[in-house]
């Protein structure tokens, strides 16, 4: 798949393939945008706060950065010409999650300097964050954003809880200013269930 994205990343970049860009929503050039979760508020604490180291995300090479990726039914795959992301999307996710646990709960995102205070490691790993065309080229395309969730006990290393969490967000059109909204919700989602989750953990290692 690496080696078909990096031979389209260059069929986009050369000008005499204005087929190929055709089949994606039209956008202004160097047109930046910008990802914005909302997650609603966790319920007040009933119980003890307890600290929460979060690893590292894993994030697909392919959507990594600031190009918005598309997929077709084929497998084919290629970036949307003209619009780009503010910052690579492995970024903005990692910022968005960080925001997405100020909503409250007892759960709290702890650095790697406070070690010793957390109770919890928390791994995530997505696995896709993509505009999907499963209808063809010009209909409006489904956002697709699965990531996984592993938490294991910091004293013990113990597997505490493994999960999947998906959003399949259909845009309202094939266009740029369509989509972006369409993974805002999608990664709200994702990112609600991901809180949810965690802040219903048990402090004590249940």
């Amino acid at each position: 798949m690496n080696r078909r994205i990096a031979v389209m990343v260059l069929a986009l970049a050369a000008v005499g393939l204005s087929g190929c860009i055709s089949l994606f929503p039209k956008a202004e050039p160097s047109r930046l945008y910008r990802l914005q979760a909302s997650v609603a508020p966790q319920a007040a604490p009933s119980g003890a706060a307890y600290g929460v180291l979060r690893l590292g995300t894993g994030f697909p090479r392919a959507s990594a950065g600031d190009r918005i990726l598309t997929v077709s039914p084929g497998g084919e795959a290629a970036y949307i010409a003209g619009a780009r992301w503010v910052s690579p999307a492995s970024v903005m996710f990692d910022e968005q999650t960080v925001q997405a646990f100020h909503a409250g709960g007892r759960a709290r995102l702890i650095t790697r300097g406070d070690v010793a205070s957390a109770d919890y490691i928390l791994k995530l790993d997505v696995h896709s964050f993509e505009t999907v065309y499963d209808r063809g080229p010009k209909a409006a395309p489904v956002i697709l954003v699965s990531v996984r969730g592993v938490i294991t006990r910091s004293g013990d290393r113990a597997l505490v809880g493994d999960r999947t969490f998906t959003a399949s967000i259909r845009a309202g059109d094939n266009r740029v200013s369509a989509i972006v909204p369409a993974y805002d919700k999608a990664l709200s989602q994702v990112l609600g269930e991901v809180v949810g989750w965690v802040n219903a953990l048990d402090a004590s290692g249940g």
